[in-house]
């Protein structure tokens, strides 16, 4: 049997493609191994949203060439810098993004009809969407993923009863730019209306959205996060809480309506989970600026943060303004956050105590149990291995330990 592997950096979108790749490999008679078993192909799914990424995308390559026969680069490194790849070893097949899904074909020539119905993880991402029309300052993505495009919502739907067909509870709908879902197609839809069609169409327990952009969270998407079956849990970056920063950062929302809509899904939905991302040492941004998203960060009921140093990207305006803020100040900067961060987490964690959540599990636990996630995005860790992966189980939250909750199962009690 021929075996691969595939290693995946960076977004969702990333992980659900791999899944895409590894599903269909598995179905034509391929066997998943990881590198130490020295696979006959590696694929490498590459991210480029950092600095940081490209240096892990390099490495997992270097790894990729050492342990595998043959090695195939993809993902957003690879479209934006295959000469790189190349000077790491010529052999390197290198496919771009928008022919993902040829790998397949690479690999296995009588692959035919592509199913989009498989993943190894518990809580499976759904691709809905993909590239984005926007320009934030800073961002390559959109030179990496191209314009906006949509997925039809009945292959979705076809998409989503499969999974649920197979016993998984949750799936995650996930995008390049989520909240555009729908603009592009004829006639044109809303992400509301995506949502909705699947609250009809099928019977998957929980629908999660990943990172949206607060000017979409519109009426319709309040309203349908108080659906039982709509995961209780927004990621909806910030970036900055200065305005001048995000007019810089061709973000196209300033403070105040930033604060007012997580406000307003706050109110219909009280024990919601809001993450958030934060860029800390954007060109220009000064002692003041940096206090000003400190302090609307303390203001916002956001349950975790993302932060992010300022990663200069090459081909960005960002990268070309003269203002940069050095090193050590956006670490300095980075630290007074994250110090934040943990205070809010903790907070968020301990008034889920005595509640009662449901979990899917994930994974089990060597020293509890088992391990899941909750509506609202909490680790709960379980004392018991009754319940298979991909089950939804109710539990009581009896305490913390650690970045997670400690839950017992209602059925015990």
């Amino acid at each position: 049997m021929m075996k691969f592997s595939i290693l995946t950096l960076g977004c969702k979108v990333n992980q659900a493609e791999s899944d895409v790749i590894e599903g269909n490999l598995i179905k034509s008679g391929y066997s998943v191994v990881p590198l130490s078993r020295q696979p006959d192909y590696c694929i490498v799914n590459t991210c480029s949203v950092t600095k940081k990424s490209d240096y892990q995308s390099r490495q997992l390559i270097r790894r990729a060439v050492r342990a595998s026969a043959h090695v195939i680069v993809t993902g957003c490194y690879a479209q934006l810098r295959p000469e790189d790849i190349r000077k790491i070893n010529r052999d390197i097949h290198i496919v771009k993004n928008n022919n993902k899904y040829s790998i397949i074909n690479i690999i296995d020539h009588e692959a035919r009809e592509l199913s989009l119905s498989y993943s190894s993880k518990s809580r499976p991402s759904i691709k809905v969407q993909d590239g984005c029309n926007y320009a934030c300052s800073y961002c390559i993505v959109p030179k990496a993923r191209g314009r906006a495009q949509s997925i039809q919502s009945g292959i979705v739907v076809d998409q989503i009863l499969n999974l649920e067909a197979q016993g998984y509870s949750e799936i995650v709908l996930t995008g390049i730019h989520l909240g555009s879902y729908g603009q592009d197609l004829n006639p044109k839809q809303k992400l509301s209306d995506l949502i909705e069609t699947i609250l009809n169409k099928t019977k998957i327990r929980r629908i999660r959205l990943s990172s949206i952009g607060v000017n979409e969270i519109d009426n319709r998407i309040v309203e349908l996060l108080q659906e039982t079956r709509i995961c209780k849990h927004l990621h909806v970056p910030l970036q900055s809480g200065n305005d001048m920063i995000l007019k810089r950062m061709n973000r196209l929302y300033d403070a105040t309506s930033y604060l007012e809509r997580i406000s307003t899904v706050i109110v219909k939905n009280p024990d919601i989970a809001i993450g958030t991302d934060v860029i800390v040492g954007f060109p220009g941004e000064d002692d003041q600026a940096f206090l000003k998203t400190r302090d609307l960060i303390v203001e916002i009921p956001s349950s975790y943060l993302h932060i992010f140093p300022f990663s200069s990207r090459p081909g960005t305006a960002a990268s070309r303004m003269i203002d940069q803020v050095e090193v050590a100040v956006k670490k300095k900067r980075h630290d007074v956050l994250n110090l934040l961060n943990n205070a809010k987490k903790t907070a968020y964690m301990s008034s889920q105590i005595n509640k009662t959540l449901e979990i899917v599990v994930e994974d089990e636990d060597p020293d509890q149990g088992m391990v899941g996630t909750s509506s609202n995005y909490l680790k709960i860790r379980v004392r018991s291995r009754e319940y298979p992966r991909k089950s939804l189980v109710t539990v009581s939250i009896a305490g913390r330990a650690g970045d997670a909750l400690m839950g017992v199962p209602v059925e015990k009690l």
